[in-house]
C-alpha cells in the first residue's frame, strides 16, 4: 500500500507557510507515497538536519518518492541530487508551481531555476494551516540586501511584494475560514512595496489591510528590519490595538563593529532609538531580537555589548545563534573563533535571556489578558507571551483573563 504524500519543513514560518501550499499541490494533483523536505540554508548546521532526516526517511519509507525543496535545495542542488536517497531536487520557485506536482513522475532528477530572475511575485494562496490556531500570509519573497553571513538571498531571489489586493483577498478567506490572529511574513517584509506601483510602505499596506478585513482581530509581524521601519507602522503600533504589542527585530549583534562587518544597515544606537521608541509608543511591548555570538573578529568587548543589549534595550524573547560559517558567504572567509567559544558566548546570552524574558513574566503579574488559545492548556497572550491554561477551552479562541503567577517560563493564571 501506498503511504500517504508528506512534508517534513526546516527553518522559518516562511517555509512552514509554503509547505502548506507544497501539501494542498499534493493533493490537488492526486500524489501520494511523497515525502516532501522543504529545507533551510541559514545555517551549515540547518542542512545537515536536512541530510538526515533525508537518511532516516529513505529508512522509514522505503518505497516513497523523496523529493528535496526549499533554500538548501536551490543554493546547492547538485549536492542533494547526489544523495542516494533522493529522487527529485526541486527550487523554491518551482515548488510553489501546481505544475510541478501534476508533472512530478516525468520531471528531471534537479528542476532548479535561477530565482535572481525570478519576477515578479507568484506567492501562493494558503486556504488553512491544520492544527495551528492563526493564519501566516506571506506578503513578500526575497531579500535586496546582501548581509555577510547569510546566504538566504541566493536561495530566495530579489525581494518580491504580493499586491495588496491579493493579500486581502487571502485574508478575507483565511477569516471566513475562522482564522482570528493573523502573521505577516516573508523573507524582508520591511521592505514590502518598493516593487509595486506607487510604492506602498509596509505601515500603509497594513493600515489598508485591517481596514478591509474586519475579520483580523489580532495581527503580528513575523521579523522587522529595525532600518526599514516605516513611520505608519510606528504610528499602527501607538493607534491600532489590533496590532499586537510584540515586535521581533533582526538586531544580529549589539557593536557596531560587528555590525559594520556583518554589512547590517543599523548602528546600535539606531537599534537603541528604535526599539525606545516602540516602547514609548506602547507602553509593556514586547521585544524580541535575533543575536549570532561568536561572529568572526568578535572581541570581549564586542560580544559584551551585544550581551549588555538584552537588558538595556529591555527586551523579551531572544533567538540565539552561535556563529556558523556557511560556505559562498563572506563571513565565512572572515578569521574564525573558536567553536568552544562561539558556544559558550551563545550559553551566556541564552542565559541572559532567560533572565530577562523572567523579568518581562514577572511584570505581567496583575494583568488582564488576552490569550489565544493555541491547544490544550497552552496559550500566548497578547504580548506573546506563552500561557498556561485549564483545558476547557478551544483552540483557536481569544479569552480574557488575569495574570496571577510567572514561573517556569510562562504566565500562569492560577498563583498555586
Amino acid at each position: 500500500m501506498p503511504g500517504k504524500a508528506s512534508v517534513l519543513n526546516f527553518g522559518c514560518r516562511l517555509n512552514a507557510y509554503e509547505g502548506e501550499a507544497i501539501r494542498a499541490h499534493l493533493s490537488a494533483s492526486g500524489q501520494d507515497d511523497v515525502v516532501v523536505v522543504n529545507t533551510c540554508a541559514v545555517t551549515a548546521e540547518a542542512e545537515k538536519q536536512a541530510r538526515q532526516a533525508i537518511r532516516r526517511l529513505r529508512r522509514e519509507r522505503p518505497n516513497a518518492k523523496i523529493v528535496v525543496t526549499g533554500c538548501a535545495a536551490q543554493v546547492n542542488a547538485a549536492a542533494f541530487a547526489a544523495m542516494e536517497e533522493v529522487d527529485h531536487v526541486i527550487g523554491n520557485r518551482e515548488k510553489l508551481d501546481q505544475a510541478t506536482w501534476q508533472t512530478l513522475e516525468a520531471a528531471p532528477r534537479i528542476a532548479v531555476g535561477d530565482i535572481q530572475r525570478d519576477t515578479p511575485a507568484a506567492l501562493p494562496a494558503v486556504s488553512h494551516f491544520p492544527g495551528r490556531p492563526r493564519a501566516y500570509l506571506e506578503i513578500q519573497q526575497g531579500c535586496d540586501h546582501r548581509c555577510t553571513f547569510c546566504i538566504i538571498p541566493y536561495g530566495r531571489g530579489p525581494s518580491r511584494s504580493l499586491p495588496l489586493g491579493d493579500v486581502v483577498a487571502q485574508a478575507r478567506a483565511l477569516a471566513a475560514q475562522g482564522y482570528r490572529e493573523f502573521v505577516l511574513t516573508g523573507v524582508d517584509i520591511t521592505s514590502y512595496g518598493h516593487d509595486l506601483p506607487g510604492r506602498p510602505s509596509l505601515g500603509q499596506a497594513v493600515r489598508r489591510l485591517l481596514a478591509l478585513v474586519p475579520g483580523i482581530e489580532r495581527l503580528r509581524f513575523s521579523s522587522l528590519d529595525p532600518a526599514e521601519i516605516d513611520e505608519e507602522l510606528f504610528r499602527l503600533y501607538a493607534e491600532e490595538p489590533r496590532v499586537m504589542p510584540h515586535a521581533h527585530l533582526s538586531l544580529q549583534a549589539g557593536d557596531d563593529l560587528i555590525l559594520k562587518r556583518m554589512k547590517r544597515r543599523h548602528s546600535r544606537e539606531q537599534a537603541l532609538s528604535v526599539m525606545r521608541r516602540l516602547q514609548d509608543l506602547r507602553p509593556g511591548i514586547a521585544l524580541g531580537a535575533d543575536l549570532i555570538a561568536g561572529f568572526p573578529t568578535e572581541s570581549d568587548a564586542a560580544f559584551e555589548n551585544s550581551a549588555s543589549l538584552i537588558d538595556e534595550a529591555g527586551l523579551a524573547f531572544l533567538h540565539v545563534f552561535p556563529f556558523s560559517p556557511r560556505p559562498g558567504t563572506p563571513a565565512a572567509r572572515m578569521p574564525q573563533l573558536p567553536v568552544e567559544l562561539r558556544r559558550q558566548r551563545a550559553a551566556i546570552l541564552r542565559a541572559r535571556a532567560a533572565a530577562a524574558l523572567d523579568r518581562f513574566l514577572t511584570a505581567r503579574i496583575g494583568v488582564e489578558a488576552s490569550i489565544l488559545v493555541e491547544q490544550e492548556g497552552v496559550g500566548r497572550d497578547e504580548t506573546y507571551a506563552p500561557v498556561a491554561l485549564p483545558p476547557v477551552h478551544a483552540k483557536g479562541a481569544i479569552i480574557t483573563a488575569r495574570i496571577a503567577a510567572a514561573r517556569d517560563g510562562k504566565l500562569w493564571l492560577e498563583a498555586a
